[in-house]
């Protein structure tokens, strides 16, 4: 299982068309054969930032995603927001573990 994670910083004012450029890409992520969750939210404390998190069953399922029509319009559309800053790290997930200190 591979988790992806992404910051971006867009200008406050855009949050309502990055919520729209989001949503489709988003409701077509989830339904991809490899996508086992995909969401999205802006920073109570900053709200300039959005974060992405992705779960994908393997690698294959990640470059798939990748090809979709709806991912190119997305990242067109992302091109035209001019975002003052993107990160992107993919993580593989090692097994679950017992949260320390948790009841």
């Amino acid at each position: 299982m591979l988790i992806v994670l992404a910051d971006a910083r867009f200008d406050p004012a855009q949050a309502d068309q990055v919520r729209a450029l989001a949503r489709p890409m988003i409701e077509a992520s989830r339904a991809e054969p490899g996508c086992a969750g995909y969401d999205y939210a802006f920073d109570l404390l900053e709200p300039d930032l959005m974060r992405v998190r992705e779960w994908w069953k393997d690698e294959q399922a990640l470059k798939d995603h990748f090809a979709t029509p709806h991912m190119a319009a997305f990242l067109k559309g992302l091109h035209t927001l001019k975002p003052k800053f993107i990160a992107i790290k993919c993580h593989e997930l090692g097994p679950e573990r017992k949260m320390p200190n948790a009841a």
